[in-house]
């Protein structure tokens, strides 16, 4: 069941971003600055000492996305199901020679680590990261800084920083550099939940707890199909290894085939893949049991690993990203985004939207998103461990209290998961789904939809928090070394591996027909919600909240889209129907006969189609002809009238 591979990568540290700030001159040197290496606590702290000049430390060189605006813009188009280039998804290679920094971009990195005495260690195909090491001497030489020790503010142990951001010179395609500092580490969100006796016991959990297990899963959100995610691979991030024992007994346990569900461990860093016992190895054994639970058939789950104490986010993204053969991505960690930049971690997002994969994440387990930047629970305050969640380029996943009619047999209702209010309504804690407003990142295209935001407690400016939910308690897991039962679940930890096992199935369908992964959703999924079927594909969660002490007033769930479950949760086999690739229409040679030209196009039954025409290709404008047309067969036609005028036939599928 279990085969482990290597990543070859010995930085453990990873890169920044696209943030340039002002030139300015040293010793008749033009130089730029590179902020945000310098932990904003640093004000209050005195240091302890210097950083030992003969410490090696391990960089990773950022560059700069040469067309980050273009490839914004092929994002938009490529997973806009109005778009006729629709899922039309370029490869690893393309993206970089298209977007990416130059070959010449990269040597001028590399001649500059060798130039001040660094050893290159890895070089990357996207030419976004350059991983080198040197002694701490001759990179406080290289960037003109300092480093010091200091005493951590909140955990028992001590970290160095820069007493400056690094300065290189302003001619250098350079953004960031990470592995300066190592003030702060990821955490996992799995939030450990105590039984309050309130959760439905209707699972069909083999301890007879009645917590929610294994198919119990598949019959609440995708009843009746037999997909079973079979050729697909769903990958995990992860900041911590795990202890094989115990997802070989949830496997057992659970059947279904899903003892034949290889692992594979991909370890970044040079990370030894051994647990470290900070609790992390936990998170690692949920993630993975929630997507075979819902995907028994998987070829493979990949789990990308990198130590919680030595390692960036970015690090392991990248590494997601360049492989490209795993199309459903999870992540149930949080760090603090001053120590990855926003530009920094979007790159790879939206490099992993362009090339077809989709990336899931938990929006949080720690209730409402208090207002504001600096608040005690801002979505975006770098303080606190809450990025990438309200990110744009992925999928953000609330948490859930699912109901099921007996012994996991189907789907009954569900409520927003909040453990932290009690039977009486007073709040005693913040265990709860998080979502709320981004202060950073302005409102998408795609959620702009959405008319009763202001309603419900949105932002018609800014990014809306989350996307869609699934079940995050009362659910039954096999976790730890002691492979110990646990009847609890982990909040929206483990509702993000959900969808990306449900993603797995229509991967599944996708290729059976022919067409391509689903990559980025959510304008599809907003797209969906918009229409008139919205119920047929979504479970609505209209009752309870994310509020919690220090946000007592927001948020409540509501009638559609709300910011503690989003859309809602997936309604069975037509979500999954409406998210799978039909093929690409193909136009058949026209025929003419006496005054008309009959078009003739495949198509895929059930499937809508808009033939349209053009006179003019350089102009863009495509004519309607006729109304859509849903398919019936495996082919339809139509007529149009035969002139002696130049005409341009092509035909798109629908949403």
């Amino acid at each position: 069941m279990f085969e482990r591979s290597r990543l070859i990568r010995s930085c453990p540290c990873a890169v920044g971003i696209f943030l340039l700030s002002g030139i300015f001159s040293v010793s008749g040197q033009n130089l730029k600055n590179l902020p945000g290496h310098v932990p904003r606590q640093l004000s209050q702290l005195i240091p302890t000492s210097r950083f030992p000049s003969t410490n090696e430390l391990w960089l990773a060189i950022e560059l700069p996305m040469r067309d980050r605006a273009g490839l914004e813009n092929f994002v938009k188009d490529v997973s806009n199901p109005q778009s006729p280039n629709f899922r039309h998804y370029l490869t690893h290679e393309e993206i970089t020679a298209r977007f990416g920094p130059t070959e010449e971009d990269y040597e001028r990195v590399k001649n500059f680590a060798r130039t001040n005495g660094f050893l290159i260690r890895n070089t990357y195909s996207n030419r976004l990261v350059l991983d080198v090491s040197s002694p701490a001497s001759a990179v406080e030489k290289a960037f003109h800084i300092q480093l010091h020790t200091y005493q951590h503010p909140t955990e028992g142990r001590e970290f160095f920083a820069p007493d400056t951001d690094p300065t290189v010179d302003a001619r250098l395609p350079m953004a960031y550099v990470e592995g300066l500092n190592n003030f702060s580490r990821p955490h996992p969100k799995k939030v450990k939940l105590q039984a309050r006796g309130a959760e439905p016991k209707d699972g069909s959990s083999p301890d007879g707890n009645g917590a929610i297990f294994g198919d119990d899963f598949r019959r609440a959100y995708v009843p009746g199909t037999t997909l079973t995610g079979a050729g697909q691979s769903v990958g995990f991030l992860e900041f911590d290894g795990s202890f094989s024992n115990s997802v070989e007994a949830y496997a057992r346990a659970a059947g279904g085939g899903r003892t034949n569900i290889a692992l594979q461990y991909v370890l970044v860093d040079g990370f030894s893949g051994k647990p470290s016992n900070f609790g992390g190895e936990e998170e690692v054994d949920m993630d993975i049991e929630m997507a075979m639970a819902i995907a028994p058939g998987l070829s493979k789950i990949v789990v990308f690993e990198a130590s919680p104490v030595l390692v960036s986010p970015i690090d392991i993204l990248n590494a997601m990203a360049a492989s490209n053969s795993v199309k459903s991505l999870s992540c149930s960690w949080a760090w603090s985004m001053s120590d990855e930049p926003y530009t920094n971690v979007d790159n790879v997002f939206l490099e992993m939207a362009a090339q077809g994969q989709t990336f899931f994440n938990a929006s949080g387990d720690s209730g409402a998103f208090t207002p504001g930047a600096d608040s005690t629970n801002g979505v975006d305050n770098p303080d606190v461990f809450n990025a990438p969640s309200s990110d744009p380029y992925i999928t953000q996943v609330g948490g859930t209290l699912l109901t099921m009619n007996g012994n996991g047999a189907s789907w009954n209702s569900e409520v927003v998961w909040n453990d932290g209010v009690d039977a009486q309504g007073d709040h005693f804690d913040n265990s709860a789904s998080s979502g709320g407003i981004s202060s950073y990142y302005l409102i998408p295209a795609w959620q702009t939809n959405i008319s009763h935001l202001t309603a419900a407690g949105g932002s018609t400016a800014f990014r809306n928090i989350p996307d869609v939910a699934a079940c995050g308690i009362n659910i039954y897991e096999i976790l730890g070394k002691s492979a110990a039962p646990d009847d609890f679940g982990g909040g929206t930890s483990a509702s993000a591996p959900l969808w990306a096992g449900f993603m797995a199935l229509v991967n599944e369908q996708s290729a059976a027909r022919g067409g391509a992964s689903a990559g980025f959703i959510n304008p599809a999924l907003y797209t969906l919600a918009a229409g008139p079927n919205y119920l047929s594909y979504f479970h609505d969660v209209t009752f309870g909240s994310n509020t919690w002490v220090s946000s007592p007033n927001l948020f409540y769930a509501t009638n559609g889209y709300d910011l503690c479950t989003g859309l809602g949760t997936m309604n069975g086999t037509n979500l999954l129907n409406a998210l799978s690739a039909a093929p690409a229409p193909e136009l058949l040679e026209p025929v003419r006969s006496g005054g008309k030209l009959t078009l003739t196009w495949t198509t895929f039954e059930g499937k809508s189609y808009q033939l349209q025409y053009s006179t003019n290709l350089t102009s863009g404008n495509w004519f309607n002809l006729g109304p859509p047309t849903n398919a019936a067969s495996t082919s339809e036609s139509a007529t149009d009238s035969a002139t002696n005028s130049q005409r341009y036939y092509r035909v798109l599928l629908q949403p």
